[in-house]
């Protein structure tokens, strides 16, 4: 696998195999695309029990959507998801990796705790799983390109049919 550049994210950008809606082009970087937060969150509620991990397990029956029309308070420890403005439309061939950036890393903001991958054939808006390491609060706020998606040749072609594959919201 190779990582896209700027040059061939464009070229594949003008012949419509990448779909990015809304994208302005000022998005795309050196080897990567700037991703927006959108404007909506999903809340872990806590209700003092703890959550039993296992295959059934389902985040919606723990989680709460809430709007992002201002700041939300990001508390150290905290996470919370966001989805990303964008709908990204991948072909069989390419897949990617989403990435935080790194201004807001340094301030403690993780993008995603384990699941950065993007499968090869999506067509959805990706999903983050927004953390603070640091030891101060954050304030989130929508609009923001908060992330970076990173874009990558497969070996052979795949197209994901998983649970998230038409994921449009949180």
């Amino acid at each position: 696998m190779s990582v896209l550049t700027r040059d061939v994210i464009l070229d594949e950008l003008d012949r419509g195999r990448i779909r990015i809606d809304p994208l302005d082009r000022s998005q795309v970087g050196v080897a990567s695309i700037d991703l927006t937060l959108g404007r909506e969150i999903r809340q872990i509620v806590d209700d003092g029990t703890p959550i039993r991990v296992e295959d059934e397990t389902d985040y919606r029956d723990h989680t709460r959507v809430l709007p992002l029309d201002r700041p939300y308070r990001l508390d150290p420890g905290v996470t919370i998801h966001g989805i990303t403005a964008e709908h990204v439309t991948l072909p069989d061939d390419l897949c990617g990796f989403l990435e935080g950036r790194s201004r807001f890393a340094r301030l403690g903001l993780m993008i995603h705790v384990t699941s950065a991958f993007v499968q090869p054939g999506v067509s959805n808006r990706q999903v983050l799983e927004m953390s603070n390491v640091s030891s101060r609060a954050l304030e989130i706020v929508a609009g923001v390109r908060i992330c970076q998606l990173v874009l990558m040749r497969t070996d052979g072609r795949a197209v994901y049919r998983g649970r998230f594959q038409d994921q449009r919201e949180i």
